[in-house]
């Protein structure tokens, strides 16, 4: 198969620059590139328009305006990137810090994943300054559950009814003890 080549004059500078640079630091860094040894051979159908893309022209570079978490792995930040909801309180800084590792670790992953739990509470917490009391129940989409899966409703509470009872009973019985 034919490896089409980049023209210079569609690439700008700097992506140039990032584009020549050794990635053989970076694990499993280009593993896809070669066609040769593409995964998805047959499944795929080639129409000759799949290396065309390399050559696009990259949209402008959005503005900011507030602060972006980038990844070690790449040298800038990409053209576009979400600014609904600025990283802010307790769950901004577990970003940050989760930003500190690799994408690659789990490090990484799961404090996102924590940073997104601790969003959740502050977002109840911010709800509940403002005089709005959640609606945990339509929220949650547990009306729709009980609605359509009533039975797997009915199974999900029993299941949590009984570890939040056993979770309570474990800590009491610490308590007593201690």
């Amino acid at each position: 198969m034919e490896k089409l080549k980049t023209e210079p004059s569609k690439i700008s500078g700097i992506d140039r620059k990032i584009a020549d640079r050794s990635k053989d630091h970076i694990p499993g860094w280009g593993i896809d590139a070669d066609p040769e040894n593409d995964p998805t051979y047959p499944m795929k159908h080639r129409n000759g328009a799949d290396y065309e893309r390399i050559n696009y022209e990259k949209p402008p570079q959005q503005r900011i305006k507030m602060e972006v978490f980038r990844s070690v792995e790449r040298p800038g930040i990409t053209r576009v990137f979400g600014t609904s909801t600025p990283p802010k309180g307790l769950s901004g800084s577990l970003r940050r810090y989760a930003y500190k590792y690799s994408e690659a670790t789990s490090a990484h992953w799961m404090t996102l994943i924590l940073a997104d739990r601790v969003n959740v509470a502050e977002g109840i917490i911010d709800d509940l300054k403002a005089g709005t009391i959640p609606n945990f129940f339509e929220e949650r989409g547990w009306s729709a559950e009980w609605k359509y899966n009533r039975q797997g409703f009915i199974r999900s509470a029993i299941v949590g009814a009984l570890v939040t009872t056993a979770v309570i009973a474990c800590f009491a019985s610490r308590r007593k003890s201690g």
